[in-house]
């Protein structure tokens, strides 16, 4: 089989001719009907400081993935040929498919275990499942799991992208007044889609709006200290977006609010769960951008160029 083929920085993806992957023992094999495009497959192509998430090359990308099992051996009979599931990329035990040892969704199928795989209900399509596994999955978990949103708070979230528009979404479900940033003014114009109590290029624009929580999905140094600026007293900041890696925020601020900062990374097999769960009804329908496998590196090079809204998804025929 034809996957694209990760090299290392620097370098582009490499259409290559690799093995028909076989399940191993407490392995599935899983035929790929959707993969996203996510902005990280594009840090790896240009900053050196990813090359520590791949210690195996050349490999293949694609974290955010889902189809139908393909293959199934002795003891995964809990699994059956035929069975519709998302991948999860990044679950504690390490088997992080798109990373490290595990090639992904950038060719038409992978070897899964019990950690990355979770059920994808008829309802979904493949695209929305894929969607869910990474952006959904990340934008949940920081929103739910670490941010504790629930209904009547006030939230604000900062960049309403791929994980933005998810997670404020996700918000304004459970029933939260939402306030958005976002510098895209065509990004901006979704507010009434999602749902959103107000919408602004700053954060700081709702001071006056006592937030409880704001979710930094852009994480560009100013927007940080812009949440910091802007939370109300003794409100939580969820650090999600890496943009640029470092920030300088006022600390007096944050001792004087009484603020927490938290960070959020991925999420668990049981955030997509809930997250699945949620899509069921039909709400929660970020923008997609279809695209073929063939176009895989020219859907990176939009992403690399920026505006993209909603997520660039590959959808395989196969």
């Amino acid at each position: 089989m034809q996957s694209w083929r990760f090299n290392g920085t620097g370098k582009p993806l490499v259409l290559e001719e690799v093995e028909v992957p076989h399940a191993g023992p407490g392995e599935v094999v899983v035929d790929i009907k959707a993969a996203g495009l996510c902005h990280s497959d594009v840090s790896a192509l240009d900053d050196p400081e990813w090359m520590a998430s791949f210690p195996r090359l050349p490999m293949t990308l694609g974290h955010e993935n889902a189809g139908v099992i393909s293959e199934v051996v002795p003891g995964m009979g809990h699994w059956r040929v035929g069975d519709r599931v998302g991948l999860a990329p990044l679950m504690p035990d390490g088997d992080a498919i798109g990373y490290g040892a595990w090639d992904g969704g950038y060719g038409p199928k992978v070897r899964a275990t019990d950690a990355n795989l979770v059920r994808l209900p008829n309802e979904l399509s493949f695209e929305r499942g894929a969607m869910a596994t990474d952006a959904g999955l990340t934008s949940y978990h920081a929103m739910v799991t670490r941010g504790g949103a629930q209904a009547g708070m006030r939230i604000g979230v900062i960049g309403l992208g791929g994980l933005g528009y998810i997670g404020a979404r996700i918000a304004v479900l459970l029933g939260a007044q939402v306030y958005a940033a976002d510098v895209n003014p065509a990004t901006r114009l979704l507010a009434d889609e999602i749902g959103l109590a107000g919408v602004a290029e700053s954060i700081t624009e709702f001071t006056d709006k006592d937030l409880q929580l704001i979710v930094d999905y852009a994480g560009f140094g100013t927007t940080t200290a812009q949440a910091v600026e802007t939370l109300a007293a003794s409100g939580t900041l969820v650090q999600v977006g890496l943009g640029r890696t470092q920030s300088t925020v006022d600390t007096k601020t944050i001792v004087f609010k009484q603020l927490q900062i938290l960070g959020s990374l991925s999420g668990t097999q049981q955030d997509l769960t809930e997250l699945y769960a949620l899509m069921r009804g039909g709400d929660l329908n970020p923008p997609i951008n279809r695209i073929t496998p063939d176009e895989i590196p020219d859907g990176l090079e939009r992403l690399r160029k920026g505006g993209v809204v909603g997520r660039i998804i590959a959808r395989y025929e196969n």
